[in-house]
């Protein structure tokens, strides 16, 4: 046997090896090769998912339909809407900054509650529009006897940032937004929910905490999700401040649906 090449009877256990570990995770893992390339499929798919990505960015939420799913979980009225400074997608993409700006004489009702709630498009509307409503009913229902949640606001053309601008004029003392996520090569509807204590002039990301990969059945579950930002949001109140100096154990190990995701048996590479 050439001692440089590998034992034939070694193939099948490597192959169980990627077969196994792929199960586990979405990424381009074990894709096999077709000469000295990938296979046509595996190169199908990897075009398929970037023209997913590009759709998830360009992709217009359906506001009306978003608000009839936040009142079928809530009732109530339609969830008021605002916009950032910029003008159209385009302007959105380039001028980052004017995301996180809402536009000129925005107004809105101030209320008593603990936590502002905006539902933001952000660079995967397609995520918002899928995620949104089911996130904020787990919130609700995480929230409830413990946080008094403002009524949701959904936000155009916005970056994270732009929901310290609404919870100034809505008057709660913390924010979250529940925001769509850059899309990615395996993921393209992939929600982030970003808290900040204290939001105002001069916040900055390091003040802000994040609960991301946000997209059940691959991504994190609503329920981990909501109870995660509502335990970040008690603690964040009782330290005064949230970021980086938030150290809390929010203790979630215990929660369904947040095991780890490994490979627990030996997968014959002795």
């Amino acid at each position: 046997m050439n001692p440089d090449r590998p034992d034939d009877g070694a193939l099948p256990a490597v192959s169980d090896f990627w077969s196994a570990l792929s199960r586990t995770t979405r990424a381009r893992i074990g894709l096999g090769r077709s000469g000295d390339a990938l296979p046509t499929r595996r190169v199908l798919e990897l075009r398929t998912d970037h023209a997913a990505a590009r759709d998830a960015v360009h992709t217009v939420l359906d506001v009306p339909r978003l608000q009839a799913d936040l009142q079928t979980d809530s009732g109530g009225g339609a969830a008021p809407v605002v916009h950032s400074a910029a003008g159209s997608r385009g302007e959105y993409l380039r001028r980052p900054d004017l995301g996180r700006r809402l536009a000129p004489d925005t107004v809105l009702p101030r209320q008593d509650a603990d936590l502002a709630v905006v539902l933001a498009d952000g660079l995967s509307p397609t995520a918002l529009q899928r995620h949104g409503a089911p996130l904020l009913g787990a919130l609700r229902r995480a929230a409830a006897g413990r946080l008094r949640l403002a009524t949701p606001v959904i936000a155009l053309q916005a970056r994270v940032a732009l929901g310290d601008r609404v919870a100034e004029l809505l008057g709660t003392p913390a924010v979250v937004v529940l925001i769509g996520e850059r899309p990615g090569l395996t993921t393209s509807d992939s929600l982030g929910a970003y808290l900040t204590h204290a939001p105002g002039l001069g916040t900055t990301d390091a003040d802000r905490n994040c609960v991301s990969n946000i997209h059940p059945p691959e991504g994190l579950e609503y329920a981990v999700a909501a109870e995660t930002v509502v335990r970040l949001a008690l603690c964040a109140r009782q330290l005064g401040r949230s970021g980086v100096d938030l150290k809390a154990d929010v203790g979630l190990d215990a929660l369904p649906g947040n095991g780890p995701s490994v490979l627990d048996a030996p997968l014959g590479r002795d």
